[in-house]
């Protein structure tokens, strides 16, 4: 039997904010209830106008906020909605901003003291004729959280629990995420408690299988490849950044479509490699993954894998099934917030069996909680 991993004190943070995160969704759903009135009378107008372009962007993590969620705001505001990262604005801008189109920015941030996040804010203005911005932080006392509130923007400071205190991005993430998918649905707040509700049962409910994903983690696994489709594809790139960053490099990610990665992703794959399947809520998307997994199941080399949410049994060995009860299949992208859970659980439990410490977990101090060393240069171009 595997030996169980091994906790101490130094590494409490990082456990306390995972398992943390149901209840903070609720306290997140109620601070969005309490600011609902304003939050509308900013909104709204801006998604009257023609032509409007929503950008949601935030750098690592929180930019993977806006690849999970830019096609559900675009079917929820029928708005032209794009995902790109503060990191690309920053050397870019020209690539991003339309000169004459109206663009609500919305930034997403932890610490909202990076220099990216505050460049992309100045180069919105720079280069766009009538631009707003929706800001979306966890810390109170971060300059992004205290920018200019005027007409034109708006702020709103997520509750301290979400303003994790470890290096990984977990409560932060799932706050950010679930925010910006109530925020924009143009029904009204209060009838989303049920849904909320819900996802907070299924939070629970995935956090129970902690044991079995600690066991997967004591495994000697070199490689991680996690698949999603549409809004559960920035959850992938959520979940590989994550167990990439807790180990400290010493487990190499990838993401990927499931569609994807059959063209040469799919070479990555060896003996040491473990898959895992984030599937869709969507039945006829389900297909087309299904059939993925199918094909990696007759490998001869019997590639261990875990699945998150399979609409029916697919007979898989050497699978770990994770199946939430009485899942709701229309929840608004809701689900994402859940699925996000997975890749959290197996950054910990894995970081420990290396013996590194999740608080701070980068040994050569490469990474750190708030990006250091980053230059910001004058933009001159007009």
């Amino acid at each position: 039997m595997t030996a169980k991993i091994i906790e101490n004190a130094k590494n409490q943070y990082t456990k306390t904010e995972i398992f943390g995160q149901p209840r903070l969704w609720g306290t997140v759903y109620d601070l969005l209830i309490d600011h609902k009135k304003e939050l509308r009378s900013f909104i709204e107008p801006i998604l009257a106008k023609e032509n409007l372009n929503i950008i949601l962007t935030g750098a690592g993590s929180s930019a993977f906020i806006g690849e999970a969620a830019h096609g559900i705001v675009q079917q929820l505001t029928n708005k032209t909605t794009l995902a790109i990262a503060t990191t690309d604005i920053v050397t870019y801008p020209k690539h991003y901003f339309l000169k004459k189109r109206p663009t609500l920015l919305v930034s997403f941030a932890r610490s909202g003291s990076s220099p990216e996040s505050l460049e992309a804010i100045a180069l919105a203005n720079q280069h766009c004729e009538e631009v707003y911005h929706l800001i979306i932080t966890c810390n109170k006392d971060g300059k992004l959280a205290n920018y200019n509130p005027s007409k034109t923007a708006y702020s709103l400071v997520l509750p301290e629990a979400s303003n994790d205190k470890s290096l990984a991005m977990t409560g932060s993430f799932t706050s950010m995420l679930l925010t910006v998918l109530l925020i924009f649905d143009s029904e009204a707040i209060d009838p989303k408690k049920k849904q909320v509700d819900a996802m907070i049962v299924h939070g629970e409910q995935l956090l129970q299988y902690a044991n079995a994903i600690e066991q997967i983690a004591s495994k000697s696994f070199e490689r991680v490849v996690f698949l999603g489709s549409g809004p559960m594809l920035g959850i992938a790139r959520e979940c590989h950044l994550k167990l990439q960053e807790l180990t400290d490099g010493q487990v190499i990610c990838k993401h990927d479509s499931f569609l994807g990665f059959r063209h040469g992703p799919r070479a990555v794959v060896n003996e040491k490699t473990l898959m895992v399947y984030l599937f869709s809520e969507d039945s006829h998307t389900f297909k087309y993954e299904r059939d993925l997994v199918l094909s990696i199941a007759r490998d001869l080399r019997n590639i261990p894998s875990i699945s998150l949410n399979p609409s029916e049994e697919l007979g898989l060995v050497n699978n770990q099934p994770i199946c939430l009860e009485n899942l709701n299949r229309n929840t608004r992208g809701l689900n994402t917030v859940v699925a996000t859970l997975l890749g959290q659980l197996l950054g910990y439990y894995k970081s420990l069996k290396l013996g590194l410490d999740p608080d701070n977990p980068s040994i050569s101090g490469a990474i750190s909680r708030v990006v250091q060393g980053v230059t910001i240069y004058a933009n001159k171009q007009s």
